[in-house]
């Protein structure tokens, strides 16, 4: 299968939307915009590699919204976006290029992947290909405030992103067009006479330009979204002798450890059961059996990451996990905000959406005698429906 490669452009200011920070690092559904439009192609099975275009003054930006992806080194755009994919296809061309190329505007965060995959496809009997939606209204012409005409809308349509093409006629393209000030790659193509297939786009593919556009696409992200479901994790784990004890993805001074094959964080696999439970998707020791020698003494951060990942791919989103620690020590009122903090850099939601808390059993049982520590959550996570 020929590889293709994604380009993000997140270079702009986003001056018409205002406000302190870029629009593409502006929070949609307790997620940044740009890391909604990162993991739309990221986990697509058409795509090889995703590769961002930003702003150098945004850095500190990109990386908070990118944190625990795995994507290459962001390349630094230019003054215009035209400038900003020239200077991106320039750097692929470098860096070993890819048969395809699709460039998608990081302001574009509700791309689903039914479309991505047909302008994909598009491509195996086309130079070029763009998402777009055939315009549905009437068309006036206006003039000092009256109807001067009526337009025939029959062939025109509004060009959406992603726009793919095979790279080597986009990147000869852009390199001729350069200083041109087009205004997508579509109309690129075109001035270097490629031909450039309409591919419908989901109607839902709106550009967020300004602040009303991003409470929209919050309404839509959250009807796309109906197929609503919980899964309920419990895990234990034993103390023994130590002087570190691992919880909610945080090392705490204690002056026992918690037993197992990995680093035995009982709050984070209660966690991930939680998860893999709301997508009917079995149990933590199906994908990280501590039969397997590779996970002594893994970080519980990296299932997390797994099981995030795994709702993402499937086109869902974490809404909200509620963590609860069974223990008498160590007490948890100190770390909690802590720990919420790091549960929602892990599970890539915002702290508002994690609850942490703990009880102890009154001194019965295994955990009133300090013989162990229990944890159960309840993860909720929503899917297109």
């Amino acid at each position: 299968m020929s590889s293709c490669t994604v380009i993000i452009v997140a270079a702009g200011s986003g001056q018409r939307f205002g406000g302190p920070v870029p629009k593409q690092y502006q929070e949609l559904g307790g997620m940044p915009i740009l890391r909604r439009s990162v993991l739309a192609f990221l986990g697509h099975p058409h795509i090889t590699a995703v590769q961002v275009v930003i702003s150098p003054q945004h850095r500190d930006h990109y990386d908070r919204a990118v944190a625990g992806l795995d994507l290459p080194p962001p390349i630094h755009g230019g003054a215009s976006r035209q400038d900003s994919v020239r200077l991106g296809l320039e750097a692929l061309a470098k860096s070993g290029k890819p048969d395809l190329v699709m460039i998608h505007d990081a302001a574009r965060p509700l791309i689903d992947a039914a479309t991505i995959t047909a302008v994909r496809k598009a491509l195996d009997h086309a130079t070029g290909a763009i998402a777009a939606k055939p315009l549905v209204d009437t068309l006036k012409r206006g003039n000092a405030g009256a109807i001067e005409a009526t337009i025939d809308r029959s062939h025109l349509w509004q060009a959406h992103t992603p726009q793919a093409f095979h790279f080597d006629a986009i990147h000869a393209a852009h390199q001729a067009a350069a200083g041109a000030q087009l205004t997508d790659d579509a109309a690129v193509a075109e001035k270097a006479g490629l031909t450039v297939t309409l591919v419908a786009s989901n109607a839902d593919n709106m550009k967020i330009t300004n602040p009303d556009d991003l409470g929209r696409a919050a309404r839509l992200l959250g009807q796309n979204f109906g197929d609503i479901r919980t899964g309920l994790g419990f895990d234990v784990h034993r103390l023994v002798p130590g002087d570190i004890i691992h919880l909610c993805g945080l090392t705490l001074p204690h002056h026992h450890t918690l037993a197992g094959h990995s680093d035995a964080d009982v709050a984070l696999h209660a966690v991930v059961d939680a998860i893999l439970g709301a997508m009917s998707a079995g149990d933590i020791g199906q994908y990280f059996p501590p039969s397997d020698p590779q996970w002594k003494g893994k970080d519980s951060a990296h299932f997390v990451r797994h099981v995030v990942r795994m709702v993402n791919e499937r086109g869902g989103m974490i809404a909200h996990v509620d963590v609860t620690m069974m223990c008498e020590s160590p007490k948890i009122g100190p770390h909690r905000d802590a720990m919420q903090k790091r549960l929602a850099e892990l599970l890539e939601v915002t702290p508002d959406r994690v609850s942490v808390k703990a009880t102890t059993t009154e001194r019965l049982g295994f955990t009133g005698r300090e013989e162990g520590i229990a944890a159960q959550a309840v993860a909720t996570v929503r899917f297109p429906g």
